[in-house]
């Protein structure tokens, strides 16, 4: 007999939510596990004492943690999907005839609470994987990615001259000096502005482009705009930066450090910079703010791991001042050696072919504020030298720069071309990177949502809280996997090995009987 299910709308005189949701569900367990009753202290003094009721603290994070854990980016879908599922309900702690928070003040009250109120939520997520045995410490895998910032390049406008600015500042405060004198304000500038000389010398380099036989895709098109972060903005968001990634199209976009434990692939952090910026230049920061967090949790970082985009001596030289072996590949153009230039290291000073000192002359500092060594040869041995117009046709005497930091390069130059090293590259790679593509894919950080740098920073965050509370209810609480044994035993061995050594150097001293 063929079965029909008749349905009649009623109303449930007696229902409970625990009652309907599995024991093994995810947002119960999250619910039994995350103690956010903090966030109520946290958050007092940004609240006055009159006024109609805000939404809860501890409701606004776990909506936001919701949506990144349902990849859901958009304030509006997120409380509508939040509304027709039971176990996310539960989670927040609402019934079902209770209507949940409009989707404009989620909007608002993430822009009232600070940066430092997120990173909270996360080093209270990171100790809890900490606890769990999941993070060693030890060795942390570093690597960043552009994230697209929520503007387009067709809102791009050209940045004014700041000379033109001040003058029409000028003119403007003068015409309306009595009112502003008699309200005390003052008149803001409505652009962004530039020096004129790099507006200047930029507009010369896109000229010469436009003018030479091969140029760039499109550019011949008379409407074709060559954008540059020196000449260009977009005022719908000021903090976003034009970036281009090798075989993309350049996009405003933001840039996203971020480290990762190797023995668990736990976020221990992220952080959220301008994408005109260089990765070396973030390395410094990241560092320091990695090794806080593992020293508030007593373990102790003795391995960075990278890619050749952080490669720099003041890098390297920075790891080795804080005892940290940095596994990060020299960058391309640097030499070990130069050919048929031994280096004498007691005299500091190199020998040509035809056994000539160049000894060295002095420092120089570049644009870059990078500092440079000079080795010269005399010119009396390159005028009689019969090699000269082979070696330096066009000039006096031989001349070789090298860098200050070039021991730091000598020593990770061996690092990368070691055995060890090319381990330590595998495993950034297969630590990292899919962490990298789990945010993007399924976290929510394919695009930020919100404008600003603190905003960027604040969705990255919460990305991350996302992945390792996940990481965490599906490992936490359990025994350590054989990938973190293997680390710890590894950390044990090393130590040893540095204690046997530190022994060994040391003279031993006997006790008359």
């Amino acid at each position: 007999m063929q079965g029909r299910k008749n349905y009649t709308e009623k109303l449930f005189l007696s229902f409970r939510l625990s009652d309907r949701i599995p024991k093994d569900n995810l947002y119960r367990r999250l619910r039994e596990t995350l103690d956010l009753s903090f966030l109520y202290r946290d958050t007092k003094e940004l609240y006055g004492k009159t006024g109609n009721p805000s939404i809860d603290p501890v409701v606004f994070f776990k909506l936001l943690l919701t949506g990144y854990l349902e990849n859901v980016t958009s304030d509006r879908k997120l409380v509508e999907h939040c509304s027709m599922r039971m176990d996310v309900l539960y989670f927040l702690g609402y019934d079902l005839d209770e209507e949940l928070p409009w989707h404009s003040t989620i909007s608002r009250t993430r822009q009232l609470y600070p940066a430092s109120l997120f990173e909270k939520l996360f080093n209270k997520v990171f100790a809890l994987c900490v606890d769990s045995g999941m993070v060693s410490g030890h060795s942390q895998a570093v690597d960043s990615a552009p994230i697209k910032a929520n503007a387009s390049m067709e809102s791009v406008v050209p940045k004014m001259p700041a000379n033109s600015i001040v003058n029409h500042l000028k003119k403007v405060s003068e015409e309306n000096r009595g009112t502003t004198e008699k309200h005390g304000g003052t008149v803001s500038p409505a652009h962004i502005s530039a020096p004129v000389h790099e507006l200047k010398r930029v507009e010369k380099h896109h000229r010469n482009l436009k003018d030479s036989p091969v140029r760039p895709v499109g550019a011949s098109h008379k409407k074709a705009r060559l954008l540059s972060n020196k000449t260009h903005y977009s005022p719908h968001d000021p903090d976003a930066r034009i970036s281009v990634k090798p075989g993309k199209a350049r996009k405003l976009n933001y840039h996203c450090s971020m480290a990762v434990d190797t023995a668990e692939g736990v976020i221990s952090h992220i952080q959220a910079d301008f994408a005109d910026g260089r990765d070396s230049q973030y390395l410094t920061d990241i560092s320091l703010q990695v090794q806080n967090r593992l020293r508030k949790n007593e373990l102790i970082m003795t391995d960075f791991l990278a890619d050749a985009g952080y490669s720099n001596g003041a890098n390297y030289h920075f790891l080795e001042q804080g005892k940290v072996t940095g596994w990060i590949p020299v960058f391309g153009k640097y030499k070990p050696e130069i050919k048929g230039f031994p280096y004498n290291r007691e005299k500091d000073e190199y020998s040509c072919p035809m056994n000539r000192p160049l000894p060295f002359k002095g420092l120089r500092t570049n644009r870059d504020g990078s500092v440079l060594k000079n080795y010269w040869a005399a010119p009396k041995d390159c005028k009689a030298c019969p090699m000269k117009p082979r070696c330096v046709p066009n000039t006096k005497s031989k001349k070789i720069i090298r860098t200050v930091y070039d021991e730091q390069y000598l020593r990770a130059y061996a690092r990368q071309h070691s055995e060890k090293g090319k381990r330590m590259k595998k495993l950034r790679q297969s630590t990292v990177e899919p962490v990298f593509g789990s945010l993007t894919q399924f976290y929510g950080l394919r695009k930020i949502g919100v404008l600003g740098k603190a905003g960027a920073h604040k969705v990255m965050l919460m990305a991350a809280i996302a992945f390792n509370l996940k990481k965490y209810l599906k490992k936490g609480g359990r025994r350590p996997s054989i990938g973190i044994l293997r680390t710890i035993i590894h950390a044990l061995q090393g130590n040893l090995t540095a204690f046997y050594r530190q022994i060994q150097s040391r003279p031993v001293l006997l006790k008359a009987p």
